[in-house]
């Protein structure tokens, strides 16, 4: 059954991120993603506090911040990425003692002139990864990310012909960054889709909760119906986006009652 949910990245930098899970389990939310969102957080003590707030059941993945050492695990210098995997090894017992089972994935960043797409290599790599995400019991998700290296349709699939084991993060926002449909992006995934990052748009264009745009949240739920989803919709929205609390909880009630509808 899909589920309704919230990232706590909604609440950066207006709570701490062991605050943004209690007031979502005050909430009663139903699929939450901690966003880890320093090195610090990746402490097992951290992760404990933050599993007592959240409570059983209620974690559905993590996030890091994508520019700490994910890139790092696809660079050619030894030491570089050794040092990198100390910090997934890290973050992936923080997901296993949150209870989340994915984890949220950007990846390589094209973020450099000298960057090179090569996907003989970054496959391999990135299959590596998520054999090290595996043994913490968790799944790698892969996500469109406009500046990271799956930045259009079609970069999934070639990666998981390296990587069959790969699942998907479908990002609305970003989708609409990239310039492209979210349903092509969601066409490719198909059943390795494990969760959706969901926000809505403004007639301007201007991102806002989902509930007070114009996206159509009921041809996303259909489509997502039609290849066999069972994962989280998780709310992703920045600060600026809504004014209170009050307004993420009923965007999240909003969700919650759309997807019902079509499970």
């Amino acid at each position: 059954m899909m589920t309704a949910g919230i990232s706590t990245a909604s609440l950066f930098l207006r709570v701490n991120t062991e605050d943004a899970a209690a007031l979502l389990a005050e909430w009663d939310v139903g699929a939450v993603e901690v966003f880890l969102t320093s090195f610090s957080e990746y402490d097992r003590n951290f992760s404990k506090q933050v599993a007592s707030c959240l409570g059983a059941e209620r974690a559905y993945s993590v996030h890091v911040l994508g520019t700490q050492f994910e890139p790092q695990l696809f660079s050619e210098h030894p030491r570089v990425r050794a040092d990198a995997y100390v910090w997934l090894r890290r973050a992936m017992e923080a997901a296993k003692e949150i209870g989340a089972k994915h984890y949220s994935f950007h990846g390589p960043a094209r973020m450099k002139r000298t960057f090179r797409e090569d996907f003989a290599r970054t496959g391999p790599c990135l299959c590596e990864v998520a054999s090290v995400c595996a043994e913490y019991g968790v799944a790698l998700s892969l996500e469109n990310v406009e500046w990271a290296f799956y930045n259009r349709p079609g970069v999934f699939r070639r990666l998981q012909a390296f990587c069959p084991r790969l699942s998907g993060v479908l990002d609305l926002k970003q989708a609409r960054l990239s310039g492209f449909s979210y349903a092509e992006y969601l066409e490719e995934m198909g059943p390795a889709l494990t969760h959706v990052h969901v926000s809505d748009v403004t007639e301007a264009g201007v991102m806002c909760l989902p509930g007070t745009g114009t996206f159509d949240f009921d041809d996303l739920l259909l489509r997502l119906r039609d290849v066999g989803f069972g994962g989280a919709l998780l709310i992703e929205n920045y600060r600026k986006d809504y004014a209170d609390f009050g307004a993420l909880k009923a965007s999240y009630e909003f969700l919650a009652e759309k997807v019902a509808k079509y499970n």
